[in-house]
């Protein structure tokens, strides 16, 4: 076992990743036990959470009755907060991976261009490169994004998603 911390991401990819795999009331019956292994208990007073519909494993069971935990309400902020990109091409993956998975329902797209980029560079108050055009024909080349049919559109491709999912923050080599 090593003793290197995970970050917050991590540890829900890795619980999710285990919970997948498993039929729904074997999914709540491992979330008790990790929640009563931890000494969690948590609360079903949560007026502005969703329904339990919204996710398999969206419902804890507690000693109060359901939990609905919140699916993943971010905003590009805070995601790039999580996510601290070193790179414009990495900050363009996390804005193309929070396109097509947390972004609100109307602000979803899997296909993204260079005004994006300055839009939600803005909004995450990352700086703006000097030709933000060039961002994505070179994570392009890097092998983050594919092109899309129209010009100056690119999707993110597996390489993009993962990098953004599973291996940003970077973890420093001590």
């Amino acid at each position: 076992m090593t003793d290197k911390k995970k970050t917050l991401g991590q540890a829900i990819d890795q619980i999710i990743d285990a919970l997948n795999s498993l039929e729904q009331n074997a999914q709540k019956t491992a979330i008790e036990a990790a929640c009563s292994h931890l000494g969690i208990q948590p609360s079903s007073s949560h007026d502005d959470l969703l329904t339990p519909k919204s996710s398999p494993l969206a419902t804890l069971i507690s000693h109060e009755g359901p939990m609905v935990i919140p699916t993943q309400k971010i905003d590009i902020r805070t995601l790039k907060e999580q996510k601290q990109p070193k790179s414009a091409q990495q900050m363009a993956c996390v804005v193309a991976y929070f396109l097509q998975e947390l972004a609100p329902e109307a602000e979803r797209k899997d296909i993204i261009t260079a005004s994006d980029l300055e839009k939600y560079f803005k909004q995450a108050k990352f700086k703006l490169p000097k030709t933000i055009q060039q961002v994505l024909p070179d994570g392009r080349a890097a092998g983050y994004f594919e092109s899309a049919p129209g010009r100056g559109e690119y999707k993110l491709n597996a390489v993009g998603y993962n990098l953004v999912a599973h291996n940003l923050p970077k973890q420093r080599a001590d």
